[in-house]
């Protein structure tokens, strides 16, 4: 091998470089079912911020004398037993489930990652506090322990909110903490330590921007769960209280007319089962996209 073709080869052979953005949407627009669900997606939140205008009938108003019809032209999806229009219930519904996700996942991020960062970064008996404590939490099922606060608190949206934001807090803190472990070994942790940089901006500026690929990631999947669990609550009697329309609220109501009239339960059921099927698709998809491992190489 002559000194020239030595030269040259490392040069050949360096991988080209991707544009980080470009990499991302091949990745994450790389699967057309990822595009359908996230299409799904973006239509609930249209239909939530725009319920007022697209819903043809007032969701509370009550016409006894037309319960329980079957659908038709005038209600697509039927009435209930009170002559309330199913498909704008659903449509309201729709509101209140994206709602609740999103607040109390917003409010577990927020104390998770808080949690997080300062038992990993510091260590010692703080550590082992914060640590003690949510593996406490973590001790009993998500679903078991919202319950719980739930039946404590009493039924309505803020405690719904309130009980799924302590059950999904645990997971971010672990998340966040196993995240900050590795990363403070970094090389740019240290310099920034040797040239007295202060633990708050090194936690702010270097810390907290380079553990946020996962965290993303699991906001995605746990609106989700977050979803379907204000579902299981509310189809319980703990979550969100009559008559406001929630999607396990109305679930409940309608599995005492399952035989003559099944869409009172399958609606509303159905839209649980699709915007949680579409979270978990696009979190997974989110996932890969933001997978460190497939820089460069796609």
């Amino acid at each position: 091998m002559t000194t020239e073709t030595a030269r040259t080869m490392p040069i050949d052979e360096a991988p080209p470089k991707t544009n980080e953005l470009r990499r991302f949407l091949k990745v994450f627009l790389g699967r057309k079912i990822v595009m359908f669900f996230g299409f799904i997606l973006v239509a609930m939140v249209f239909v939530a911020i725009f319920a007022d205008f697209i819903a043809p009938y007032d969701p509370y108003n009550q016409d006894l004398r037309n319960a329980l019809q079957q659908p038709s032209a005038a209600h697509w999806l039927g009435t209930d037993n009170l002559g309330r229009d199913v498909l704008s219930r659903v449509i309201y519904g729709t509101r209140v489930s994206l709602l609740v996700g999103m607040v109390s996942v917003t409010i577990a991020v927020v104390a998770g990652v808080l949690l997080g960062i300062i038992s990993g970064y510091f260590g010692g008996l703080i550590d082992t506090v914060i640590s003690r404590i949510i593996d406490a939490l973590l001790a009993f099922p998500g679903i078991i322990l919202a319950l719980s606060i739930g039946a404590v608190l009493g039924a309505g949206m803020w405690t719904v909110i309130v009980a799924l934001a302590i059950a999904l807090t645990p997971t971010f803190a672990r998340l966040m903490r196993g995240q900050v472990l590795t990363v403070k070994e970094a090389d740019y942790i240290k310099a920034s330590e040797v040239i007295g940089a202060s633990n708050f901006r090194i936690m702010l500026k270097h810390v907290l921007p380079n553990c946020l690929s996962p965290i993303i990631v699991l906001v995605t999947l746990n609106l989700g769960v977050a979803i379907l669990a204000e579902a299981s609550l509310s189809f319980l009697g703990i979550g969100i209280t009559p008559p406001q329309a929630a999607w396990g609220a109305m679930v409940s109501e309608g599995q005492r007319y399952l035989v003559n009239n099944p869409i009172l339960s399958f609606a509303p059921g159905g839209c649980v089962l699709l915007v949680v099927l579409a979270f978990n698709i696009v979190g997974d998809a989110l996932r890969d996209a933001l997978d460190p491992r497939l820089r460069g190489s796609i």
